[in-house]
């Protein structure tokens, strides 16, 4: 299988559209995204995928892709029979400058957020509520 892709777009007329960024092929998975919104004067002029490196990459089925990408082994997702959730989470982000020429800087704050990652929490606590319910259904 080749691997699979996803662009951003934004638009009408004027069509702001990321590069194609990465997501899952027959061997890794990669789960959160973050995109931010570049603006001018308030006008969207950019859509770009940040990326923040392997530092909060962690895990027997996590693997660091080129340096850039935390992503799981596609094997060890519930698709493929493994205990992982890997549904796609995407962030966004917001840079640049509104109508007033105020200064957005979120996206400096999303690096900051990663390191406190809630995902394995989450993922525990989803578990834990929803599986005494899943043989009723």
């Amino acid at each position: 299988m080749a691997g699979g892709y996803m662009v951003a777009f934004a638009g009408r007329q004027y069509a702001a559209r990321s590069v194609p960024v990465f997501v899952a092929d027959n061997t890794n998975t990669i789960t959160s995204f973050t995109l931010v919104l570049e603006f001018q004067k308030g006008t969207l002029q950019n859509l770009y995928w940040k990326k923040f490196g392997c530092d909060s990459c962690s895990g027997k089925s996590v693997v660091c892709l080129n340096n850039q990408d935390c992503a799981i082994r596609t094997s060890q997702c519930k698709a493929s029979g493994g205990p992982v959730d890997c549904n796609l989470g995407i962030q966004l982000a917001f840079s640049g400058t509104d109508k007033n020429n105020n200064v957005f800087n979120s996206w400096y704050e999303v690096a900051n957020l990663r390191q406190y990652s809630l995902f394995a929490l989450y993922s525990n606590l989803r578990n834990t509520l929803t599986g005494p319910f899943t043989n009723l259904l």
